[in-house]
């Protein structure tokens, strides 16, 4: 940190978050999920600022996060909110549209981007993503796990229960450009029809096996739409050609018709993978007929970086434990802590912030009750080597002697 003091602000470092988030845009999600119509005595943006309260301060109880802004009640009354009982903020997470949390993340998402046009710019100019030229997307999910005996709607072992958040990921951008939040008992696949629909002719999607349903993939084809994934271990299919090896570290480079599927026919490139210091053997699939067979494994190489989000995410917001127990209080949360992810994010572009998200995450934490300009602040650490991205991310895995890049 640089030894010049921030500048001072009028306002405490959470309502400058807070003011990324505009407050016509927080009434007219609140009028339009219906949500409005039930917030009389603790209003919707009273409401938002105690769940991103919870966030930030990583709060562990409704008690916590009650007591807590009540201490501060003349700070957040300087911009309209209020701080609320246990009684009202439980009632508002379990009886308050989660809708509304949702509606408001994507909404305020697209602000940002259009309020800051170079946010969304991404890394077009680098590595992989410069070779490619369109834009390439990143489909998983995570399993959030839950208190069985609290929450029998998410039950879905004798003894656990759990939610399920299914994500496509920008990976020029590092921003979500899709989610669903339900129960984890439905298989992957059944989403995955959902999760893609938004994508354009000439884009890429990349995604685990888990995802694999050939209807579905026969279908992204037809919309234009290239996709790569791993082969599932007992998929049919009679070899129509083979290619030429082009690399020591590929094993085969075929053109394979798919058995029971119309004669579907795809391309399969099987290779060696280090893994966690292990060489592995992977089979990945994809319609495009063109790509090197060494572009078909970097394109999956990239999938990893949905696993940087998930534990970025996970690991640095409030993901661990909830607030209430009703599946609306459940998806309340995680609306909440993706729109703090968000806002974080925006205010690192506009820093240039160069460390870990981990790390920007305790400074703000930190700061949260300061009248410190919180730009200032954050452009006060100076710059680590290269631009905000992921610095500690997992150790990725990749093919050794391709080149292995911290794109």
């Amino acid at each position: 940190m640089n030894n010049t003091t921030p500048a001072r602000s009028n306002v405490i470092v959470l309502k400058q978050l807070l003011n990324h988030i505009p407050l016509g845009l927080i009434n007219r999600v609140a009028r339009e999920t219906g949500v409005a119509d039930k917030a009389r005595t603790f209003s919707v943006l009273s409401h938002l600022t105690a769940m991103l309260f919870a966030q930030l301060s990583h709060a562990i109880s409704l008690n916590d996060v009650c007591d807590w802004l009540r201490l501060k009640a003349a700070a957040i009354a300087r911009f309209g909110a209020t701080p609320p009982s246990r009684n009202n903020l439980s009632h508002a997470n379990k009886e308050r549209d989660a809708q509304c949390a949702e509606q408001l993340f994507w909404s305020v998402l697209a602000h940002l981007q259009h309020a800051s046009p170079s946010f969304v710019a991404g890394r077009k100019g680098k590595g992989l993503l410069r070779r490619f030229r369109v834009r390439i997307h990143a489909v998983d999910s995570t399993t959030i796990q839950l208190v069985a005996n609290c929450m029998d709607w998410a039950k879905h072992r004798r003894r656990k229960a759990a939610a399920k958040m299914h994500l496509r990921l920008d990976l020029h951008t590092f921003l979500p450009s899709f989610a669903i939040v339900d129960t984890a008992r439905e298989h992957d696949n059944k989403r995955a029809r959902e999760v893609c629909a938004g994508l354009q002719p000439g884009e890429i999607v990349v995604f685990d096996k888990a995802y694999v349903e050939f209807a579905h993939l026969f279908d992204l084809g037809l919309r234009g739409v290239w996709w790569v994934t791993r082969a599932k271990d007992n998929m049919k299919f009679r070899v129509v050609k083979n290619h030429t090896k082009g690399h020591e570290n590929i094993i085969r480079d075929q053109l394979v018709a798919l058995k029971g599927q119309d004669g579907m026919v795809v391309r399969r490139v099987e290779a060696w993978v280090e893994v966690d210091d292990e060489w592995r053997k992977m089979v990945f699939i994809t319609n495009n007929l063109a790509w090197s067979p060494r572009s078909v494994c970097d394109l999956y190489r990239r999938r990893w970086d949905i696993e940087v989000f998930f534990k970025q995410v996970k690991q640095t917001l409030k993901l661990g434990s909830f607030l209430g127990h009703s599946a609306n209080a459940v998806r309340w949360q995680i609306y909440t802590a993706l729109l703090v992810y968000v806002l974080l994010r925006f205010m690192a572009h506009l820093a240039e912030w160069g460390h870990s998200f981990t790390r920007l995450f305790a400074v703000v934490r930190s700061a949260l009750w300061e009248r410190i300009d919180l730009l200032a602040l954050l452009k006060s650490y100076g710059t680590a080597s290269g631009r905000f991205k992921v610095v500690g991310a997992l150790n990725q895995a990749w093919l050794p002697g391709f080149a292995h890049s911290n794109t």
